[in-house]
């Protein structure tokens, strides 16, 4: 399985709605099966104690059935669509981190 991990800076105008809109919108990837090989999506604000978050406030994680089911996301149009319309409007800077599990 992969961990797919997003983090991001919102922007600072970026309302609870918005991001709201976001999760769901990740989520209804999976829910609807629009994306086969999503295991799991969650999501939402950072709440570390450490300091250590350099900017990004925000992020989400994803679990793929297997790398061929995430590159198989990546340039989905179910999901592009989402980057383009609930992900780009708010974000500064994404970091994009994958591990196996």
């Amino acid at each position: 399985m992969i961990q797919h991990i997003v983090l991001l800076k919102l922007k600072p105008d970026t309302s609870a709605i918005q991001k709201t809109a976001l999760l769901e919108g990740l989520v209804a990837l999976k829910q609807e099966n629009k994306i086969l090989g999503i295991e799991s999506v969650t999501g939402g604000d950072n709440n570390s104690p450490e300091g250590k978050t350099n900017g990004f406030d925000w992020g989400f994680s994803m679990t793929f059935t297997d790398a061929a089911a995430r590159d198989a996301y990546l340039p989905h149009p179910d999901h592009k669509a989402v980057g383009r319309d609930l992900l780009r409007p708010i974000v500064e800077e994404v970091l994009v981190f994958d591990y196996e599990i």
